[in-house]
């Protein structure tokens, strides 16, 4: 089977400053290799002279010698291109080249010393052979200058014999300070050339960061607009062919319409309405989590019982296909430990990948697997029977907006359900994974941390259930406030549908009077009002004396990241995003009344 998993590595601040040092380095010894030619003909033309004055030297043998090292080091020298041509992967390799940089510059600097030792000897040649040494030394100076390592060792190495030679004998040493004098200067200007290389290169490099960064930019900008062109393009197809369902059983139940719709349309009409919040939702996650956004939470729950409730809720609609719907929980996973994760960002992770399964299987089987954690992991995998993915379909279903051909005709979706389970996944520290075969059918995989050292303890009765004074059970006295009539209406429809009883606040104003003349056990606030805003109505609300002002607030927002902050700000920890549903309202009521502190989590 096809697998295909995400990893996108990344340098570290310091890792890209080691780098910088190092591509400095290597320029260096790139430029001082450029120069061995140059060097090497100097050296040549130089032999000639140095052959002439050894002809007046009576010692033919020490002339012999030193042509002998000449001949040594152009070998050594020409050996040393060639295998560097030869091992073209060597030449990254800073520490080796430095070694054989200084080396050479060590190997002239001996052929300096056995001049000097023949110049010793050479009677009327005596100085003219040293101040010929001298030259040589600063010869070796300059060809060292690129590399700052090679220029401190050779420097000392190549000078040292020639001007002692000149200093010992009294004859020679007013010219040995001036040779002396010369060798400085040739060091001072190498210094200073090293330090123009040097600056050199690293503007060179900073110019270079600077171009892979804008190409980087340009790039970022251009998936950018096509992303943002894929998501009004896809939300345009989908928005219109929501609506226009709606549009339809409306137009038929509606004053102009002959007869009243039937189940069938009204079904229709539901579906098209509950596929449509499902894309607006997924778009908005997306937008959340890719501009970092996106509330994520680490903690301990049980996987199994949540792998279990997420097969029960889908069952109606892969019993409607005529799908087999299974889940299978290895029996060590009891009490074994729990994952330490968000708990509703892996709903719907799981929702996405079951939802996916029974869209695409046409016919058989659809399972929900978790196996025995390992290395502090535990996997929960999706399997089904449906048509199967090649490679290239399998790296396309992650890739936001993008919907396979093939298997998805006519299915409705944005294409975001994959990408952002993969997203929610890494912000987790998990992954999701995938394999597939043609004509057999798909695995999806979710792995997320698992300490198998933790210890759930049995869930306690749910907080609406527990009788608490002052209410029932079961039936509480909500106040929204909301300024759109059609948000409201669904806020309210849900609330009734739970059995509570609700008040309705146009306005921010009005609803601060509410929840000052009434006793209310819960508290929901649009965060955007004519007369007061959410945020200000909560602060106003708790400033009260009452049992209103202790009553839990939610904050029913519509994604925007500064609404849910400026509800944050003044305390308000739990967040029901538009638009809601019967579902996400009985989360939002249960999260609230558990009092946790406040830390804004929308519920969706």
């Amino acid at each position: 089977m096809q697998s295909a998993s995400f990893n996108q590595p990344d340098l570290t601040p310091p890792d890209r400053g080691n780098l910088a040092i190092r591509t400095t380095a290597l320029q260096s010894l790139d430029t001082q290799a450029a120069l061995l030619p140059y060097a090497l003909v100097f050296f040549g033309v130089a032999l000639p002279i140095f052959a002439w004055v050894c002809s007046f030297a009576a010692d033919r043998v020490w002339m012999t010698a030193s042509f002998a090292i000449f001949a040594i080091n152009w070998a050594m020298f020409y050996a040393t291109i060639d295998w560097m041509r030869r091992h073209p992967g060597q030449q990254s390799n800073v520490n080796l080249r430095s070694r054989i940089h200084i080396l050479g510059g060590l190997l002239w600097a001996g052929a300096l010393a056995q001049i000097t030792a023949v110049a010793l000897g050479a009677g009327a040649a005596r100085e003219p052979l040293l101040l010929l040494a001298v030259g040589g030394a600063a010869a070796c100076i300059f060809f060292s200058a690129p590399n700052l390592a090679a220029l401190l060792i050779v420097t000392p190495a190549a000078a040292a014999a020639p001007l002692l030679a000149l200093h010992i004998d009294p004859a020679t040493q007013a010219t040995g300070r001036l040779a002396l004098g010369g060798i400085a200067l040739v060091m001072a200007l190498s210094l200073i050339l090293n330090r123009l290389l040097r600056r050199m290169f690293t503007l060179a490099n900073e110019h270079e960061a600077l171009v892979e960064e804008r190409a980087r930019s340009l790039d970022e900008a251009e998936k950018l607009a096509k992303t943002k062109s894929d998501l009004v393009a896809t939300l345009s197809q989908e928005i219109r062919t929501g609506l226009t369902g709606i549009a339809h059983t409306l137009g038929a139940a509606g004053a102009g319409g002959r007869s009243a719709p039937t189940r069938e349309q009204l079904n229709a009409a539901l579906g098209s309405a509950q596929e449509l919040i499902a894309v607006l939702n997924a778009t908005l996650d997306t937008v959340s989590a890719e501009s970092g956004m996106l509330d994520i939470e680490h903690r301990p729950f049980d996987i199994a019982a949540l792998a279990r409730e997420a097969v029960l809720e889908a069952r109606p609609l892969a019993a409607a296909k005529g799908l087999e719907l299974g889940v299978h929980v290895d029996d060590s996973l009891a009490g074994a430990g729990a994952v330490i994760a968000d708990m509703a960002r892996t709903r719907q992770i799981l929702a996405n990948l079951i939802g996916n399964a029974i869209k695409y299987t046409v016919r058989g089987r659809i399972e929900v697997r978790l196996e025995p954690p390992a290395a502090g992991r535990v996997r929960l995998e999706v399997a089904d029977t449906g048509p199967g993915l090649t490679t290239d379909e399998l790296e396309l279903a992650f890739q936001p907006f993008q919907r396979i051909a093939r298997t998805g005709a006519g299915i409705p979706g944005a294409g975001l359900g994959l990408s952002l389970s993969r997203r929610l996944a890494v912000l987790m520290k998990g992954e999701v994974s995938a394999e597939s075969a043609m004509g057999v059918g798909s695995c999806f995989r979710l792995d997320l941390p698992f300490d198998s050292s933790i210890r759930l303890d049995p869930p306690a009765p749910a907080p609406e259930t527990q009788p608490v004074p002052g209410r029932t059970a079961r039936s509480l006295r909500v106040l929204i406030a909301e300024d759109d009539p059609l948000n409201a209406a669904m806020l309210r429809a849900a609330l009734e549908q739970l059995g509570h009883h609700v008040l309705h606040a146009q306005d921010g104003r009005r609803a601060v009077d509410l929840a000052q003349v009434c006793d209310v056990d819960l508290i929901m606030l649009d965060g955007h009002m004519p007369e007061l805003e959410g945020p200000g109505v909560a602060q106003a609300v708790r400033a009260l004396a009452g049992a209103s002002a202790r009553a839990p607030i939610v904050a029913v927002i519509g994604g925007d990241a500064d609404e849910a902050k400026a509800f944050l700000d003044v305390g308000v920890g739990q967040a029901l995003r538009k638009p809601v549903n019967v579902a996400s309202v009985a989360r939002a009521i249960a999260a609230a009344l558990r009092e946790e502190p406040p830390r804004l989590k929308a519920v969706s």
